[in-house]
């Protein structure tokens, strides 16, 4: 079982490398855009230094973002986490994300907990038609959630969460223009249980899934009958936690995650007319059900100037992103953190490595992450290069 598990774990990584080989670059991308992105953005420095994956690592209070079903394995009674990550931080430094949640244990069998995500834009200057300066104003986005989490097994858990998201981009300045406002939920399940896989050491191992920002379509426009989806997501993925002796643990995780929402048909370029995959205008249902199978399998090629065909299923894999994760602890006090994530040229070419650490100190922890973009043809990443902090307090925690 020892080989199987170590033979798995090292397919998992050689998928991961080699998915991203493919570089898309003489078709035009076919990306799927959202409205409300800033709620698919991982708040955490925990999260964010192992690849952005967290459907099955070890619970924390931000686990909200990842698989709410997590927040019942917590080994602490309260838990209380606030977060920061600058954004566009080498243009800009004024615009953010800040994060705050809270968890609370009511028994061993069933938890609540709550978050608020606020992202701020930062001081942007509105000016009208003659380029006559209106005034200065600070577009926000935020949203707020509660969930409730319980054992549903000896080893399994699930959740379900509720959220409200507000994003006002336009401050009024703009006619016709409104906030955008929509509600949404969230479900998941966590599966976790010890394994005797190896005969030199301990290890526990967990699979998650979860589905979130399932919610109505956004509207900036009270004129318009076009909304836009929100990003909902699909998350699922493993993690295999080795306890190595008594002072140091060793754990890897892989998600893969896929947005439940439809893909842009491809169109002629004179008529507007669909040549290719369905369309889109469809409602929130019927999106998630048809993000499995609208791929148009066909792209624009730059070099030849026609329409090439390369797959409807090709296409719908290019659509998963994998991350992968791996995180090192020392007698639960300081931890270092390593991971990779991955999306296919053909969907956005987002590729970066992080790197992170932490230290726990009595009830106190503190988490910092770094992004390292690997393909700086797509373009700047926003966290490139950019800090990102974490703290919690927990009251009641255990060492394990």
């Amino acid at each position: 079982m020892k080989v199987k598990s170590m033979l798995l774990t090292a397919l998992v990584f050689v998928a991961v490398a080699s998915y991203g080989q493919y570089s898309g670059q003489s078709y035009a991308p076919n990306v799927i855009t959202t409205a409300v992105p800033f709620v698919s953005i991982a708040p955490d420095a925990r999260g964010g230094a192992m690849g952005d994956c967290g459907v099955a690592s070890e619970p924390d209070v931000y686990s909200m973002h990842y698989n709410a079903a997590k927040y019942v394995y917590l080994p602490s009674k309260l838990s209380i986490g606030l977060a920061y990550s600058p954004w566009l931080r080498n243009l800009a430094d004024d615009m953010n994300l800040a994060y705050l949640a809270a968890a609370y244990k009511i028994n061993d069998r069933s938890s609540v907990a709550a978050s608020l995500r606020y992202f701020s834009c930062g001081d942007i200057e509105f000016r009208d038609d003659h380029n006559q300066l209106i005034g200065v104003y600070k577009p926000n986005e935020w949203a707020i959630d509660a969930t409730y989490s319980r054992m549903l097994g000896d080893y399994l858990s699930g959740a379900v969460a509720g959220r409200f998201i507000y994003s006002d981009l336009t401050q009024g300045q703009v006619n016709d223009a409104k906030p955008g406002i929509s509600v949404a939920a969230d479900i998941g399940v966590f599966y976790k249980r010890p394994v005797e896989w190896f005969s030199s050491m301990d290890a526990d191992f967990s699979w998650g899934v979860s589905i979130t920002n399932i919610g109505s379509k956004m509207n900036y426009n009270g004129m318009s009958t076009k909304k836009d989806f929100i990003p909902t997501t699909l998350r699922l993925g493993p993690s295999l936690r080795l306890h190595l002796d008594e002072y140091n643990t060793l754990a890897f995780n892989v998600d893969f995650s896929k947005l439940l929402v439809p893909t842009p048909p491809a169109r002629d370029v004179m008529t507007g007319e669909i040549i290719a995959g369905y369309d889109n205008n469809v409602s929130t249902v019927m999106g998630m059900i048809q993000s499995f199978y609208d791929a148009p399998g066909m792209g624009y090629n730059y070099n030849t100037g026609e329409w090439e065909y390369y797959g409807k299923f090709y296409e719908e894999l290019c659509e998963i992103n994998i991350g992968g994760g791996v995180e090192y602890w020392y007698n639960n006090i300081f931890a270092v953190r390593a991971g990779y994530f991955n999306e296919t040229a053909l969907k956005g070419n987002r590729k970066y490595i992080t790197v992170g650490a932490a230290l726990r100190y009595n009830v106190f922890g503190l988490d910092v992450s770094y992004l390292i973009p690997v393909n700086t043809v797509a373009g700047t990443n926003p966290l490139e290069n950019t800090l990102r902090f974490s703290l919690s307090y927990n009251m009641g925690a255990k060492k394990g």
